[in-house]
């Protein structure tokens, strides 16, 4: 009998269409896989218990990357790119879990994502602290495979 256990959330890379830098997959923390409808309430008239509510539109969350900062990286030159000189060139990511023998669990396709924002920590001379870039993207819709 083999018993199941979920997967661990902690082995995973993000691959960049854009990149084929080997340390571009590399996250501390990766969020924003999520989706929800818009719904839009119907009133049906003498029906006064409940109000209907109809599926709309999916919305899916913005994905937020997080990492020690890169001072070569092809992820960061496609941001500069569309924040400096206003390029927006859409990538597509896959997001894969992998188990302890590097085996893929689960892929999330993430379709159509441009940048949104970049950030860094702050920089304090009374720590010695390692300096987070923070990756915010817009994207069209995921799938998962």
């Amino acid at each position: 009998m083999i018993d199941y256990y979920p997967p661990l959330g902690f082995y995973y890379k993000v691959e960049f269409s854009i990149s084929k830098n080997k340390n571009d997959v590399r996250f501390q923390s990766m969020s924003g896989l999520s989706v929800e409808y818009d719904m839009e309430e119907y009133k049906e008239g003498g029906e006064n218990r409940f109000t209907h509510k109809l599926p709309m539109r999916t919305k899916f969350t913005d994905m937020v990357l997080r990492r020690g900062l890169l001072t070569d990286s092809e992820v960061i030159k496609w941001f500069l790119n569309a924040f400096r000189d206003r390029e927006f060139v859409p990538a597509d990511i896959n997001v894969i879990l992998m188990n302890e023998k590097s085996d893929h669990l689960r892929v999330w396709k993430v379709a159509h994502a441009i940048p949104k924002k970049w950030s860094i920590s702050d920089l304090n001379a009374n720590e010695s602290a390692v300096i987070i870039e923070t990756l915010e993207l817009s994207y069209r819709y995921f799938t998962i495979q």
